[in-house]
């Protein structure tokens, strides 16, 4: 029986803006821009999936639907869609913006089918809608597209829904740079729901987080048979980054020679162009100009079959090859054609200052090329213009390094009060980059809080909602009981008894599932607390300008943060696990206030450490309190120590003491906004030992005093810990 393609419905038009390189206008959509279109082949009546569908793409896509009858292509605006299958006819369809298609079919009575004109048709599902919404909000507003994300899991029904949520999570956090998050985000979509395009998303997100080996890994194991043209040319173009990224030069070099191969063969020419021009960078690298020139020739040719926009990005690419040979004529003339190539690009088109496609910087790196030939006044005459335009359009970095390089320039020319008058501008440029760079850190930190606080909303949504369940699944519960109750009274005491016992056994294992999602909540308040508070570290670091310092602080961080976020899911953790996290944590505090006070961590040798098990990041807290209300404050160095000895075999006491100013000296130093913080820092503490003790009978005691009865009493915290 022949099918008739009743429906194919245009759901949603998703907005798509760039801004890598140019925010193009509203009404002007880049005819090249490639993007991925969703799609649905299914039975009208019944709803049932089509699967073995022929999606095809008129310049090389080619895919079929999946046993759930839905498929994704990539294309463009303007590519005409082919849908074939042997029960209908072929269906002919052009592109005109990235789309969700659904094709419905019904049988026709005389068991022929003909094929419909597609039309569009608002998706009535919610869920389709907040993902959609999601989307649209990606490149514009990362809060408001991610708690479309949020909204969109609390209705999601399906381990599908769920993939897809969190693949659109993880674009959200590819596009603003979060590529950590980018990453979990993508691992979980895979869980629920494994395709090859979110592995090559992870790939890449792999390597933009320098996760180099993990990203090859990733890349390797994908299966090259089951991929598109496209997806093809991407795995392969993605093997080379990472090459390239770990100077492999030959392994980069074979692997986008293959990649060059397929899109050559399938006439894909954005990415022909984009592979010549990465072959020759490498070349450029490896040290083989003669090879790189061939190959930027070449990315040239196809960029000019493209549009403007790409030809000039070449052009750049193209013109920096030359400085990196000395050929600063060649490298004017290829800038300066490229200037007239970017004021006919700019009357349809704005660049941020970020693009390196605005007529400042061109002009600053032809004014630089000038500099080096010594023709000054050539030199004088484009920086000159650099330093206006960049004025003109609040180009702070281009305007601050021009008139820096102008002020060489008249030096080396012999006009020295020139000179000295330019560099005093540059000194007031200068300042004006240092606030505005402070201001751009301020607003970073911001942000990376507020996306890490969504991002753990999210993660606790499935323990939301395995609460919310609970809860109705104990309302039916409570209703059958009471039908159970009236039929015990009748049937006899003993079916009374039997009841009372599984009554009780259900509420305790509820009150345990209450104790453990209490704990995580806990746990979910206190990293980002103390991740906020290193990120102020990090931020003073960088504010008094000590870059070295700030660079190994991070590094130091990093390795905690990864320490603290793998066992941030656990109740307890080993012994020695945590005692090399408090090394590590005490190491960065002195590193910051080293000049404040000296710390000693001695473990007894005859504690078995892997015996024992602490619930995680428990004395951190403690030791946080000491340096930060007891020790800065002291007049003299201080010192902090951390004591694990062992008096019971079942039993060891963890002691940290400091001789710091004391509790009652802390709290009067204290703003009313910061006794509340540490109160509640504390108070988490507590509950988190509270619940702990009730679950595990008594296994954390904590006991706070003062140290010692001198001015400075300093503070004293026993933790007793029993074995398991």
């Amino acid at each position: 029986m022949k099918l008739l393609v009743k429906y194919i419905t245009l759901l949603y038009l998703v907005f798509s803006t760039s801004f890598v390189f140019a925010q193009v206008n509203e009404d002007v959509i880049d005819s090249e821009k490639r993007f991925t279109i969703r799609g649905s082949v299914i039975e009208s009546n019944t709803y049932k999936p089509i699967p073995d569908v022929n999606i095809e793409v008129s310049g090389g896509a080619y895919t079929t639907t999946d046993a759930l009858g839905e498929f994704r292509i990539v294309a463009k605006r303007g590519d005409e869609l082919i849908v074939r299958h042997k029960d209908f006819e072929t269906v002919y369809y052009i592109i005109k913006s990235s789309e969700r298609i659904k094709v419905e079919v019904e049988p026709n009575k005389t068991d022929n089918f003909r094929s419909q004109a597609l039309k569009s048709k608002t998706s009535t599902k919610v869920f389709k809608s907040l993902i959609d919404s999601a989307e649209v909000y990606l490149k514009k507003d990362a809060k408001k597209s991610i708690q479309f994300i949020a909204d969109g899991l609390k209705v999601s029904k399906s381990v599908k829904e769920n993939g897809e949520a969190y693949e659109v999570l993880g674009d959200i956090y590819m596009h603003w740079k979060q590529y950590d998050l980018a990453v979990s985000n993508y691992r979980i979509s895979i869980q629920n729901r494994p395709t090859n395009s979110v592995k090559i998303k992870l790939a890449k997100a792999y390597q933009l987080n320098k996760n180099y080996q993990e990203s090859l890994t990733t890349y390797n194991d994908i299966d090259k048979k089951e991929l598109s043209n496209w997806e093809l040319v991407t795995l392969y173009e993605g093997i080379g980054d990472v090459h390239q990224n770990t100077k492999s030069f030959d392994a980069s070099i074979d692997a986008y020679t293959e990649g060059l191969k397929v899109a050559s063969k399938h006439l894909i020419t954005p990415k022909i162009t984009d592979l010549n021009s990465k072959l020759a960078q490498v070349f450029d690298e490896k040290g083989e100009p003669e090879k790189a020139k061939g190959r930027f020739n070449e990315s040239l040719r196809f960029a000019s079959t493209q549009n403007k926009k790409r030809a000039v990005e070449e052009k750049l690419k193209f013109a920096e090859f030359q400085n990196n040979l000395s050929d600063y004529s060649n490298e004017i003339e290829i800038r300066k054609q490229a200037l007239d190539d970017i004021k006919e690009i700019e009357i349809d088109s704005v660049f941020d200052n970020e693009s390196p496609l605005t007529p400042q910087k061109q002009n600053y790196k032809i004014g630089n090329a000038y500099a080096l030939k010594k023709d000054f006044g050539n030199a004088i005459t484009y920086l000159e213009k650099s330093i206006e335009e960049a004025d003109d359009k609040e180009d702070l970095i281009v305007q601050k390094d021009a008139t820096r390089k102008l002020s060489d320039v008249f030096r080396d020319a012999g006009e020295y009060d020139k000179a000295r008058i330019t560099f005093d501008n540059y000194i007031e440029l200068l300042d004006k980059v240092y606030i505005k760079r402070e201001q751009e850190i301020s607003q970073a930190a911001r942000f990376s809080k507020d996306i890490i606080n969504k991002q753990n909303r999210i993660l606790s949504l499935e323990s939301d909602r395995a609460l919310s369940e609970s809860k109705y699944q104990l309302n039916i519960e409570q209703a059958r009981t009471q039908k159970l109750i009236i039929y015990s009274l009748i049937g006899g005491v003993l079916l009374l008894l039997i009841t009372a016992f599984i009554m009780f056994k259900y509420i305790k294992q509820q009150r345990l599932a209450n104790n453990l999602l209490a704990l995580r909540t806990l746990r979910s308040q206190m990293n980002p607390h103390f991740i906020f508070n290193a990120l102020n570290s990090v931020n003073s670091f960088i504010a008094s300008n000590d870059e070295r310092t700030a660079n190994k602080y991070l590094s130091d961080f990093s390795l905690l943060m990864r320490a603290v976020l793998e066992n941030s899911e656990e109740d307890f953790i080993p012994l020695e696990k945590e005692i090399e996290l408090l090394e590590l944590y005490t190491k960065l505090e002195h590193f910051r206030f080293k000049d404040k006070f000296d710390y000693n961590i001695t473990v007894d040798k005859n504690i078995k450490v892997n015996d024992f098990v602490i619930p995680p990041m428990l004395l951190q807290p403690y030791i946080e309190n000491a340096v930060w209300h007891g020790l800065r404050y002291k007049k003299t160095k201080g010192h902090l120590n951390i004591e694990i000895t062992q008096n019971k075999p079942d039993e060891i006491k963890i002691t940290i003491t400091d001789d710091g100013i004391g509790r009652q000296k802390s709290k009067a130093l204290k703003t009313e906004h910061q006794q509340k913080q540490n109160s509640k820092g504390m108070g988490n503490i507590k509950k988190r030992v509270s619940i702990l003790n009730n679950m595990y009978k008594d296994k954390v005691d904590v006991f706070i005093d003062n140290f010692q009865d001198e001015e400075d009493t300093g503070t004293k915290v026993i933790v007793t810990l029993k074995k398991d």
